[in-house]
């Protein structure tokens, strides 16, 4: 039986596929490619020592997911795929509700077609909108303030409607903040695509000098310095986060929804501080306006995923920083960088 992994060649789905191996299990992966590169496979592949079954393929097409079903014992979901920037879905909110809430419809219609009913489902702290109190417990009200965010909250409420008209399925909902880091080896991690749309992967590239100066998009939030304020959670905790709820879901039947953050906030300039400190790069920067859709504080309680699950996050900041800087500096271009030199064991 296998844990099959959609997006799982992107940034977060990599880094899980990682800790899933390690702890014994047999993975599949299905990812488009639109948003990853398919040299994350062969990478985590090279971490792990394990060859890798892999499918090019879009949950749009609803006949190529079910070839994975049929080749396939699936035991169980953890679904990731999705098109994922907040300012993007303003700009192309049908690509959003496309992508996000028919393809996961397809993929849930797929499951049940071949009787397969425990997922994981990667949700986002953006379903809580303007949060009403801080930090934020998942009994919070949920007001997302941007398309990305209504698609996550929109698939939140089918899982839970599916659970409902079925108690066999077991769904575990994971609302998570805001990742970054990369694993240790330096082998896998954020592949922005041009110009980036999360904070870490913009400042690794100002620091390699691929990008002059960081932008900061707005400074005049309620906040300790005007900046906004987020809850920053190495990416591999997240991943380990995954592990956790699959083991849940793997012995239950239920639907649940757990925050995986750190419990703590920092600040755009406090994130720039600690990566100066942690790599003695200094990141050059500009302000500009405030993105649509964006909020002012966010940060989680993740009491319930320590109490539930045995989950809590391990890493701080500054490691965060750390291995965020390794993975760029190893991978100037990202995945397109020595390639050949990573699998022939050259460089670490």
């Amino acid at each position: 039986m296998a844990i099959l992994i959609t997006g799982g060649a992107g940034y977060i789905g990599s880094h899980t596929c990682v800790e899933l191996i390690q702890a014994g299990y047999d993975i599949i992966i299905v990812d488009n490619l639109s948003n990853s590169n398919r040299e994350s496979v062969k990478r985590i592949e090279l971490i792990s020592g394990k060859k890798i079954l892999f499918y090019q393929i879009n949950l749009l097409h609803q006949t190529d997911i079910e070839i994975v079903f049929l080749e396939n014992r699936i035991e169980a979901v953890i679904h990731f795929a999705g098109v994922k920037a907040v300012g993007n879905s303003v700009k192309e909110p049908l690509q959003y509700y496309q992508n996000n809430v028919t393809g996961t419809i397809i993929l849930c219609e797929v499951m049940k077609k071949f009787n397969v009913n425990k997922m994981v489902f990667s949700s986002s702290a953006t379903v809580y909108g303007i949060p009403e109190f801080l930090p934020i417990r998942e009994n919070c009200k949920t007001n997302p303030t941007n398309p990305y965010g209504r698609t996550k909250l929109m698939i939140e409420e089918m899982l839970r409607d599916l659970y409902i008209s079925n108690n066999e399925w077991s769904i575990t909902i994971l609302r998570y903040f805001n990742p970054i880091g990369a694993h240790k080896s330096g082998r896998i991690g954020e592949d922005a695509n041009g110009i980036p749309n999360n904070l870490m992967p913009f400042i690794t590239k100002v620091a390699a000098g691929k990008l002059q100066t960081l932008q900061i998009y707005g400074d005049c939030y309620p906040t300790i310095d005007g900046t906004g304020v987020r809850d920053y959670i190495h990416v591999v905790d997240l991943a380990k986060g995954h592990l956790k709820a699959l083991e849940k879901t793997l012995s239950t039947s239920s639907v649940e929804t757990y925050n995986i953050g750190t419990g703590e906030g920092n600040s755009v300039f406090e994130l720039i501080t600690a990566f100066e400190s942690a790599t003695g790069v200094r990141i050059p920067y500009k302000i500009t306006n405030p993105r649509p859709g964006d909020i002012a504080i966010s940060y989680a309680d993740p009491s319930k995923a320590k109490q539930e699950l045995g989950w809590q996050a391990e890493m701080g900041i500054e490691e965060m920083c750390e291995d965020a800087w390794r993975w760029q500096s190893n991978n100037p271009d990202g995945y397109l960088s020595n390639a050949a030199e990573l699998i022939s064991g050259k460089k670490s």
